[in-house]
């Protein structure tokens, strides 16, 4: 047991390094950058953002936006996955409703703007089937139209997963004792969701706030707080100071929105046993909840089709025969091929690294008899991550390793990748391990195994399904990512988010179109040999 607990501090203290390096002394440094001046402490620096002319309004316009796109992402989620759980629709249409849902998490959120734009803009896509334009694409308008379809897939993942463990027989008994239509609906489905509809809302906002991607493409002179940050940093004149400022700032409603979900996980409704009570037939549910959530779904994925239409012409809008030119004309420029085999290579070293930290750390918290202060700070550790945006956390890299060894390297982009998506597989992985039998490390070393041993032989093939699922999130995210990459990528490292960034400042639009395409495959190919792989683990493991 002494031996086992040594190893696991060793684990431990390798972990805690790592984020003290790459987190917590980066976040120090921003700290200081926006507090530091020629004369020492000062708050002069908070005080000229403040009274910066304009910054009041992109900050009350990223509240404005993000809270509306948030409520509108969380309804649509909840008609699509109720849809999904209380209907009677057959199997595949609810395969397709799930995929549909999720699709759009496998593109970058700049690629969203470019889709907007040539779907709602005077020449886009759904204009000229249309006949008319349906909204100004620049502004308030396509903003809220990008952060519902990026946060849409988040809002519905959390709803799907609280819906599946929902007792279907409350409603059962609700119909029995007399109550309504609307009274059943609330107890035996809202209720029971409050929690999770005030947790997905809460999450859809703090995305939208934080996000960089969908406002550099269609903010427009609607101007966010992520665009304010964007141009104090890398804009004509830099200003480091007022830069770190406007990154502290964007920490607020972060930590306030952690803050919260922590207070509202008392009102999740947890059932001891969940029963598999078959729905009643009802046509008119069936088709109305159905259709609708047929009607977001398509909606959604109707904004992407643009993406496989632009690149495929001579020249949208004007000659619009069939043409692979701009196709050949990508794969056969030997830069762009470069940027996208970096990317493949940023992406898988993102999640094998990933992976083992966040299996590490799962060890130490669900299979450790490690005292609970080091349980506490692995803990500690995942919730400060998930509270830092990527754009904050990427300039926060930007301070502390310009002029070093890292500055403007693969390995830096890695490293910053790593700490940003850490809490969710962190979750993940100790979730997975929390519900394997507790006995496995204790009576492997009475037959005289050693811990590592007995984590390599025992432990990790049982967890080898969910070691693959994480693999993947790293995976996918590694390929969309940009809020920080754009801060600390360098002409040499660039990846295929950070090239589209590029290409929009020359309008290279199919080009965007085509390496758009070239992540989305990437990543559908991916996620579906994971999802084989880890499916056949866990058959293997049924075995």
């Amino acid at each position: 047991m002494m031996r086992k607990n040594r190893e696991l501090r060793i684990v431990f203290l390798g972990i805690v390094v790592l984020f003290a390096v790459f987190l917590v002394i980066p976040a120090l440094q921003l700290l200081l950058k926006s507090v530091w001046g020629a004369n020492g402490l000062t708050v002069e620096f908070y005080a000229s953002v403040f009274a910066q002319k304009g910054f009041g309004a992109a900050l009350r316009n990223s509240f404005v936006v993000s809270a509306a796109a948030a409520a509108a992402a969380v309804m649509l989620a909840f008609v699509i996955a109720y849809a999904i759980h209380y209907t009677r629709l057959p199997r595949p249409c609810k395969r397709l409703l799930q995929a549909a849902a999720t699709l759009p998490m496998f593109l970058p959120t700049i690629t969203y703007g470019f889709a907007i734009i040539y779907s709602f803009g005077k020449q886009g896509l759904i204009t000229q089937l249309l006949g008319f334009q349906m909204f100004n694409i620049y502004g308030f308008g396509g903003l809220m139209t990008g952060y519902v379809i990026y946060t849409v897939p988040v809002a519905f993942l959390l709803i799907h997963n609280t819906m599946g463990y929902i007792d279907k027989k409350t409603l059962t008994v609700s119909r029995v004792m007399g109550d309504g239509a609307l009274s059943t609906f609330w107890i035996g489905v809202l209720r029971p969701l409050l929690g999770t509809l005030a947790g997905a809302f809460i999450q859809a906002f703090f995305l939208s706030f934080t996000d960089f991607g969908i406002p550099a493409s269609v903010g427009g002179r609607y101007e966010v707080v992520a665009t304010v940050l964007y141009n104090q940093m890398l804009g004509g004149i830099p200003d480091f100071n007022r830069g770190a400022v406007v990154a502290m700032i964007m920490l607020l409603p972060s930590v306030g929105s952690i803050c919260l979900l922590q207070l509202l996980e008392r009102f999740n409704i947890r059932y001891s046993r969940i029963s598999d009570a078959e729905l009643r037939r009802n046509t008119v549910r069936d088709v109305g909840w159905g259709l609708s959530g047929v009607m977001i779904a398509a909606a959604v994925l109707a904004v992407f089709a643009v993406i496989f239409v632009v690149p495929l012409v001579e020249d949208w809008p004007y000659r619009t025969a069939f043409s692979l030119e701009h196709v050949r004309e990508v794969l056969s420029d030997s830069n762009l091929l470069r940027i996208y085999t970096r990317s493949i290579w940023m992406a898988l070293l993102t999640a094998l690294f990933g992976t083992l930290l966040a299996y590490g750390a799962a060890l130490i918290t669900a299979r450790s008899s490690l005292s609970g202060g080091y349980k506490k700070a692995v803990e500690s550790i995942a919730l400060v991550t998930n509270t830092i945006p990527g754009m904050v956390l990427g300039i926060a890299f930007l301070f502390s390793f310009s002029g070093s060894a890292l500055q403007n390297t693969l390995e830096l982009m890695v490293l910053c990748n790593i700490v940003h998506y850490f809490s969710t597989p962190y979750l993940m992985m100790k979730n997975s391990l929390s519900k394997m039998n507790a006995g496995w490390e204790t009576t492997a070393m009475l037959m005289g195994d050693s811990w590592i041993k007995t984590i390599l032989r025992v432990v990790t093939p049982n967890a080898l399904s969910s070691l693959i699922e994480v693999f993947s999130y790293y995976f996918i995210n590694g390929m969309v990512t940009i809020s920080a990459l754009v801060f600390i990528a360098g002409a040499r490292t660039m990846v295929l988010t950070t090239e589209i960034k590029q290409l929009q400042y020359v309008n290279k639009f199919n080009e965007v179109f085509v390496l758009s395409l070239l992540i989305l495959f990437t990543n559908l190919i991916a996620k579906a040999l994971f999802s084989w792989l880890a499916n056949r683990s866990s058959q293997k493991k049924k075995a």
